[in-house]
C-alpha cells in the first residue's frame, strides 16, 4: 500500500512516519485476524455461529463469555427453569448448547441467558439476539427467538445504488403525525412515497439498533443485532428496506460503534460479569460525557463482534451502507471534547486512538469487500486527514465525511451577525473548503439542530412568528426574510458545500418545532416527537412554498449531475453581499443584502453565449415576488476589460441559477 496521501496533501509530509504507522497497524491487525490472503467477509460471520439457530435435527445456541463459570439458557420453552439447560464450555471462552428436536425451541418464544460469575447468577439477554422486546407493563426487556420457518422473500435484485447521494435523514418512530411511536409499516406506506416524491434518492435511518431509552435517539445501543422493536418486527423492517429499493431509494443505517449503553441485563456490558469483555478497563472504558462504555478496538473478539455486526446489517437487512456515528469520539482518547483541531500535529499525537483508526479501516475494507458500491459516511468534527481517502492511499476508507462545520457556521451567522454584515469571503471559503480529494456530504442542518436545546434554521429565522404568520394571506416581514434566507441557505449549501447532500425530514418545508422525546420533564408527551406533514400539504399555508423550492432544487441538481463537478468562483462582492460561482454547467448568483436590489448587476461567466434563468428563489411558486424573469435571454459577451458576462436585475435576498442555452 502506498502513501499517496502525501502527494494528495503535501502538508502531511512532516507526518510521514505517523501515516506509515497507520498503515502498518492496519496490515498487522488484518493479518492477525485473517492472515495474509484471507477475507474479512469470511471473518465477520459471528452472527452465523453465535446466537440461537435452527439446525438439522434441532437447535444450537452459542455465546462468547470468557469469564463465566457456568452458563444456562432458560425461557418459555422450559417454564423458566434457570438450571435445566446448562451450556458446555468449549475453547476460547465459547459456550454451546444443543437441543434435539425441531420443536425444542419455537419462533417467538422468550429466552434469557443465565451467566454465573464469581458465584453470582446474572440475567442476560443473548449477545446476538435478533429480536428484543420490552415486556408489557414492565421495565424489563427479553429476547424472543426470531427464526421463522419461512424466510423473508426479497424482491430487490434489480436495485442499483445512486451515484450521488441526496440523503433524507429520518427516524421511523417520530415520522408520523400522530403523537406516538410510528411503525416500520406506517413508514413504508406513508413516508417512503413522500420521500420519493421529494426527489431524494437515499434514506438514512436513525435509531434502528435496539435501545431501551427512546429519548437517546438510538445512541445508547444495547442489542446490536436487533432492530428497534417499538416500531415492529425484523421482517417488517426488511419489508421497509425492500420497498425502498423498489422505489430506487438506497438505505443507510446510522450505526453506533463508538460506544455502548451501560445497561447490563439487556445490554452487552458485563455480559460475562466483567467490564473488560468488550470494553477497556478503568477510566478508558468510560465515556464520562455520555455515561456510556468505550470499546476495546484492539481485542480480536471485539473486532469480530463489530465487524460481524456490519456484515449482518448488510446481508440480513440489505442495508446499502452506514453513517458511522461519533467518529470523533472514537479517534481520540479525550473523545475530542473541548478540543480545537487546527494544526496537523493535533491529529498525530499521543491523543490519537490508533486502535480505533485501525478498526475504522477494517470496517471500511469489509464494507467494500461485501459491496464495492456500498456507502460509508463519517460523522467527524475534527477533520482527521485521510478520513475519506481510500485505504490503499493511506486513508481510513470512508466514502464521505459529513460537513459538520457548515451547520455551526449558519447558526453562528444567524445568531450573532446581522444580514448586512455577513462576510461573503468567509461564506464561500467555509462552504467550498475541503481536505484535498476527500468528498463531503453538505448540509445546512440535520437532526442535531432540530432537537430541544437547539433550533432549526427556519425556527431560528422566524421563531414564534411562525405560529401565527405562516398563513398564505398574512403579510409579515419576519416570515418574508425567513423564507427568503431559508431557500438561499439551502441552495448555496447544496450546490457549493459538498459532493453529496443531506436533509433531515421535515426541514425541507421549515418544520416549525423542535424534537422533544417523551420524558419526565414533558409529562412523557409525544406532542413534539412527530412530524406535522399536514403543514406542507395545506394550500393555505406558506410551508408549501419552501417544500416546492426544495423539490425543484434537488431535481435540478440531479438532472445536471451537479455535485460531480467542482465549483469555480467567479465573483465575491463583499460590500454589496453578492456571490457568483459556476458548477456543473450552471451559474449561481446570490444577493444576500437585506435591502439593496441591484438593477444592473454584472454576472461574470466562463464562456460567451446566451443564458437564461432556470431557477430563482424569488419565483411566485416558491412564495417569492417574481421579480426575475425565467423567459428573458441574456447574452454574455466579452467586455473591454476582458471579462465575460451579462447584466441582470438581482433583487435583495434572492438567488438565481442561470444555464447556457
Amino acid at each position: 500500500m502506498s502513501l499517496n496521501i502525501l502527494k494528495i496533501d503535501p502538508y502531511l509530509q512532516p507526518y510521514e512516519k505517523d501515516l506509515q504507522l497507520r498503515m502498518q497497524n492496519y496490515k498487522r491487525k488484518r493479518n492477525e485476524l485473517v492472515g495474509k490472503d484471507g477475507k474479512l467477509s469470511d471473518f465477520a460471520n459471528g452472527y452465523l455461529y453465535f446466537g440461537i439457530h435452527r439446525v438439522r435435527g434441532g437447535w444450537v445456541y452459542r455465546e462468547w463469555a470468557p469469564a463465566a463459570e457456568a452458563v444456562y439458557l432458560t425461557g418459555d420453552f422450559c417454564g423458566w427453569d434457570r438450571h435445566a439447560h446448562p451450556m458446555k464450555k468449549l475453547e476460547h471462552g465459547v459456550w454451546e448448547l444443543k437441543l434435539k428436536g425441531a420443536d425444542a425451541l419455537k419462533h417467538g418464544q422468550r429466552v434469557m441467558t443465565i451467566v454465573v460469575h464469581n458465584g453470582e447468577e446474572l440475567d442476560r439477554v443473548p449477545l446476538y439476539a435478533r429480536y428484543v422486546v420490552q415486556e408489557e407493563g414492565s421495565i424489563q426487556w427479553n429476547a424472543r427467538i426470531w427464526a421463522p420457518k419461512k424466510s423473508f422473500q426479497w424482491t430487490d435484485e434489480g436495485f442499483r445504488m445512486p451515484k450521488t447521494p441526496y440523503i433524507y435523514e429520518c427516524h421511523v418512530g417520530m415520522a408520523q403525525e400522530e403523537p406516538k411511536v410510528g411503525s416500520y409499516d406506517e413508514f413504508r406506506e406513508k413516508i417512503l412515497p413522500r420521500i420519493k416524491a421529494l426527489g431524494y434518492n437515499t434514506i438514512q435511518i436513525m435509531a434502528i439498533m435496539e435501545h431501551p431509552y427512546y429519548a437517546s435517539f438510538g445512541y445508547q445501543v444495547t442489542n446490536f443485532f436487533a432492530p428497534a422493536s417499538r416500531s415492529g418486527t425484523p421482517d417488517e423492517l426488511k419489508k421497509l428496506v425492500d420497498a425502498a429499493h423498489g422505489m430506487g431509494l438506497a438505505v443507510l443505517l446510522d450505526v453506533v460503534h463508538s460506544h455502548a449503553c451501560k445497561n447490563t441485563r439487556e445490554g452487552i456490558n458485563e455480559f460475562d460479569g466483567t467490564a473488560e469483555q468488550f470494553f477497556h478497563a478503568g477510566a478508558r472504558g468510560e465515556h464520562a460525557a455520555w455515561n456510556t462504555k468505550c470499546f476495546n478496538y484492539n481485542k480480536p473478539e471485539v473486532l469480530h463482534f463489530l465487524l460481524s455486526n456490519l456484515k449482518f446489517w448488510m446481508t440480513e437487512y440489505h442495508f446499502d451502507g452506514f453513517r458511522f456515528d461519533g467518529v470523533t469520539s472514537m479517534l481520540y482518547h479525550d473523545h475530542g471534547l473541548g478540543c480545537s483541531f487546527g494544526p496537523y500535529d493535533r491529529y498525530f499525537s499521543m491523543n490519537t486512538d490508533t486502535e480505533a483508526v485501525t478498526y475504522l479501516q477494517l470496517a471500511n475494507a469489509l464494507i467494500k469487500e461485501l459491496d464495492p458500491k456500498a456507502l460509508s459516511i463519517a460523522e467527524d468534527t475534527s477533520a482527521m486527514p485521510g478520513l475519506a481517502l481510500p485505504i490503499k492511499d493511506g486513508g481510513i476508507g470512508f466514502d464521505y465525511r459529513l460537513a459538520m462545520g457548515t451547520p455551526d457556521m449558519w447558526i453562528k451567522l444567524l445568531k450573532e451577525v446581522p444580514d448586512e454584515h455577513w462576510d461573503m469571503w468567509n461564506l464561500y471559503n467555509e462552504l467550498s473548503g475541503r481536505r484535498p480529494k476527500e468528498k463531503v456530504i453538505g448540509y445546512a442542518e440535520s437532526h442535531d439542530q432540530a432537537l430541544v436545546g437547539d433550533k432549526t434554521i427556519m425556527f431560528r429565522l422566524c421563531d414564534q412568528e411562525m405560529y401565527w404568520s405562516m398563513d398564505r394571506d398574512n403579510q409579515s416581514m419576519v416570515i418574508d426574510r425567513g423564507m427568503a434566507l431559508h431557500k438561499m441557505i439551502r441552495l448555496i449549501t447544496m450546490t457549493l458545500g459538498g459532493e453529496g447532500y443531506l436533509n433531515f425530514m421535515g426541514n425541507e418545508f421549515g418544520h416549525p418545532e423542535w424534537i422533544d422525546f417523551p420524558r419526565e420533564g414533558n409529562g412523557w408527551s409525544y406532542h413534539y416527537c412527530r412530524r406535522q406533514w399536514d403543514l406542507a400539504n395545506a394550500d393555505y399555508l406558506k410551508y408549501q412554498y419552501l417544500q416546492a423550492f426544495d423539490v425543484a432544487m434537488v431535481a435540478l441538481a440531479q438532472k445536471q449531475r451537479l455535485l460531480t463537478a467542482a465549483p469555480a468562483c467567479r465573483w465575491i462582492g463583499q460590500d454589496d453581499k453578492t456571490l457568483v460561482y459556476e458548477r456543473g454547467g450552471l451559474v449561481f448568483a446570490y444577493n444576500f443584502h437585506p435591502t439593496n436590489s441591484l438593477g444592473s448587476y454584472f454576472v461574470p461567466v466562463e464562456r460567451e453565449g446566451k443564458y437564461r434563468a432556470i431557477l430563482t428563489t424569488d419565483e411566485g411558486r416558491f412564495g417569492g415576488h417574481g421579480r426575475v424573469s425565467t423567459d428573458y435571454v441574456y447574452e454574455a459577451k466579452a467586455q473591454p476589460d476582458g471579462k465575460i458576462g451579462f447584466t441582470v436585475y438581482l433583487p435583495a435576498r434572492t438567488a438565481v441559477v442561470f444555464k447556457k442555452r
